[in-house]
């Protein structure tokens, strides 16, 4: 026998999360109805693998001795890095570029799956998760993204989300690069300080404009004054530069820009192009309470081109620990002309949406829109005598039960009676079936209502009694099984309708 010392810790990786037979129908649930929607409008379903050459993830290029930031890696057989995908968009491009003779033109498909990222984990933050994407590509005009965003909202409402409990913000990153490139910051050598400037707008909904102001300046220390928390760097703007931004990036603003601005051709194009999505929306009947124009949203630090789409949940849900939050971005997406385009040398216009599984299903749970209480937990058919001839009536019960629809399994285990109802108490089953020798030589068996039979065991107190009553518990000839198991289980489900049991 082993010693106690040399036994493995059974420990889960820091950033990953075990998953509950809840958890899981409560997003196949989900998915069914976003895979709907999708469907409506006419895109197609489409997988990639889960890994891939890491040269084609693009985003993460190694330039050390292993590509180790911000992906999963290892080295094949023939020296070739292969990673695990961080997102389902770069798996996309390549698939669509290595078979681009033979797709139509546009593309139109959607996929779901789990992507990982290799960072540090914290509260909210995994190191894999799932998503659900929406991508067009081969449409070059704008009312490819205006569909985008409409079939986000559609989405939203078929999951039982109202409106005014969340909204489609739409920004065109054209806007803020021609912004930036008016006031100094185009070209590579500023690389750095664009990025810098755009983490620093994302930040607006958390930290004000004035917090902003100091991001884009000289710089922010995280508790506000001066000596508190960690400093963050700023992107060193002068006082005009910042107001430049910040006025672009005015929620719903109208504001004028100065001339350096407003004359600057990326920035005439993106401003444009959101006019054109806003009429192309409501014309198709979506109001600013479903989708809005907003210039603070960034998205995609790196790599979107033009129109950008964030879907936000307005509406105030309890959290895991039941303080009431404004729960914030559930999905968002935008244009990628540049994907596709890497692998194959010529313009591909590409445009996408990504949904967050794991943060959209907490929402709809914590606000009461996703239930996966209607799966019945199995009848369990115990298991009195194991030999070879009971055991046979037993399983031929069950495969009645099966036959008849009615999910249930027989006690596999190596328990007693009592553990044997123990087990089914905490499954959660609804009904037992018992035949001990006394029954079977009388072709008979009881059935127990165990959901009763709790009921019913809470309001008598008395031993006596409980004999007596011998609640929810009848006895049938062998050939009445099925037809009273449908019996209780219809009784059952009454009572749930009724907000009973």
């Amino acid at each position: 026998m082993a010693d106690k010392s040399e036994k493995t810790k059974a420990r889960l990786p820091r950033g990953f999360a075990d998953r509950s037979a809840e958890d899981i129908r409560a997003v196949e649930k989900m998915m069914t109805t976003i895979r709907s929607v999708y469907e409506l409008y006419g895109f197609e379903p489409a997988d990639q693998p889960l890994i891939e050459y890491t040269d084609a993830l693009g985003k993460f290029l190694p330039d050390q001795d292993r590509p180790n930031e911000g992906v999963f890696s290892f080295q094949d057989d023939d020296d070739q890095w292969l990673s695990l995908r961080y997102d389902l968009t770069a798996p996309t491009a390549r698939f669509v570029a290595e078979n681009y003779e033979r797709l139509p033109k546009p593309y139109r498909s959607y996929r779901s799956g789990w992507v990982f990222r290799n960072e540090k984990p914290g509260p909210g933050r995994f190191r894999q998760f799932m998503q659900f994407d929406a991508d067009t590509i081969g449409t070059p005009g704008v009312a490819a993204d205006a569909e985008m965003a409409m079939m986000m909202a559609d989405v939203m409402e078929a999951l039982g989300i109202k409106r005014g409990d969340y909204v489609i913000r739409v920004n065109n990153r054209k806007v803020l690069d021609g912004v930036l490139e008016a006031i100094g910051l185009g070209g590579d050598d500023n690389v750095g300080r664009r990025l810098t400037v755009l983490r620093a707008i994302d930040k607006l909904d958390k930290l004000g404009p004035e917090g902003v102001r100091l991001l884009l300046g000289p710089g922010r220390w995280d508790g506000g004054k001066e000596g508190e928390g960690d400093f963050a760097k700023g992107a060193g703007l002068n006082d005009g530069q910042a107001e430049a931004v910040l006025r672009a990036t005015a929620r719903n603003t109208q504001a004028g820009q100065d001339s350096s601005v407003s004359t600057n051709a990326v920035y005439q194009e993106g401003v444009g192009e959101l006019s054109t999505i806003e009429a192309l929306v409501r014309a198709a009947g979506y109001a600013e309470d479903r989708i809005a124009m907003d210039r603070s949203v960034v998205r995609g630090l790196e790599y979107y081109t033009g129109p950008v789409f964030e879907a936000e949940l307005l509406a105030e849900i309890p959290n895991e620990d039941g303080q009431i939050v404004r729960f914030g971005s559930v999905g968002g997406g935008g244009r990628y002309d540049g994907l596709v385009s890497r692998f194959r040398g010529e313009p591909v216009p590409a445009t996408g949406f990504s949904i967050g599984v794991s943060r959209l299903m907490t929402a709809l749970k914590n606000l009461g829109k996703l239930d996966s209480a209607d799966v019945i937990a199995p009848v369990v058919v115990l298991v009195m005598d194991r030999d070879t001839d009971s055991l046979g009536r037993y399983q031929k019960m069950v495969s009645e039960l099966r036959a008849a629809g009615i999910r249930s399994e027989m006690y596999l285990g190596g328990a007693g009676m009592k553990a044997q109802l123990k087990y089914a108490d905490r499954r959660g089953c609804p009904v037992a079936i018992i035949q001990g020798g006394d029954e079977r030589a009388k072709g008979e068996l009881q059935i127990k209502d165990l959901i009763e039979g709790a009921r019913m065991s809470a309001e008598i107190s008395d031993n006596a009694e409980w004999r007596a009553a011998r609640p929810a518990q009848v006895t049938v000839a062998e050939s009445e099984l099925v037809a009273e198991v449908k019996k209780i289980l219809a009784a059952q489900a009454a009572d749930r309708a009724k907000g009973g049991a």
